[in-house]
């Protein structure tokens, strides 16, 4: 469970990335996002070969098989929902909010507390869900009034527990167009 939290807490630091689109274009920072895959790829080939200060033992420390590059489409939804929504920072954000935190408080409690598989997805929990729900709307509240928070938070928690691929691609992506969506219609 240690490794877990740690590796959920490396996952939200990415809040770094919504900092950054206060004082950058949604493009400086998708590039900064690529600079940065190529940059914790290459540490993942040297580490294969040699210790690499300090960021080796991040490695270990929070690797959950010997080849993952999560990270890597963790980058790609971030990068596709900035580009997707470029014109609204406030709706990629809390998009980005959406997956940074709802995710890792899904992973976090669903582990430790939960009990109840969902229907359809018996390796997710409904407390985990809930707590995804939960938290990934109060963070979406920091950028984008109520009810569209509440329907990016839903559609991401619903993402999150169902999507066949890597659920980092999807949530913030799906997210981002249920938040835009809502204030679409609702304008």
């Amino acid at each position: 469970m240690k490794r877990e939290t740690f590796r959920q807490l490396i996952h939200a630091s990415g809040i770094f990335i919504v900092f950054l689109t206060w004082f950058l274009s949604p493009i400086s920072v998708m590039i900064i996002c690529i600079a940065i895959v190529l940059f914790v790829e290459l540490i993942f080939r040297l580490d294969n070969k040699r210790h690499v200060f300090f960021f080796s033992e991040i490695l270990r420390r929070s690797k959950r098989d010997k080849d993952e590059r999560g990270f890597i489409y963790f980058f790609i939804g971030i990068i596709i929902t900035l580009y997707l929504f470029r014109y609204n920072v406030a709706v990629a954000n809390a998009a980005i909010i959406i997956l940074l935190f709802g995710d890792s408080a899904s992973t976090i409690v669903g582990k430790r507390f939960g009990k109840h598989p969902l229907p359809l997805n018996k390796d997710k929990t409904l407390e985990g869900s809930i707590a995804f729900l939960i938290v990934g709307f109060i963070g979406a509240l920091t950028q984008v009034p109520a009810i569209p928070a509440l329907f990016g938070a839903f559609c991401g928690m619903l993402t999150e527990a169902y999507s066949p691929i890597n659920d980092n691609i999807p949530i913030p992506i799906v997210s981002g167009i249920a938040i835009g969506l809502i204030i679409f219609l609702t304008v």
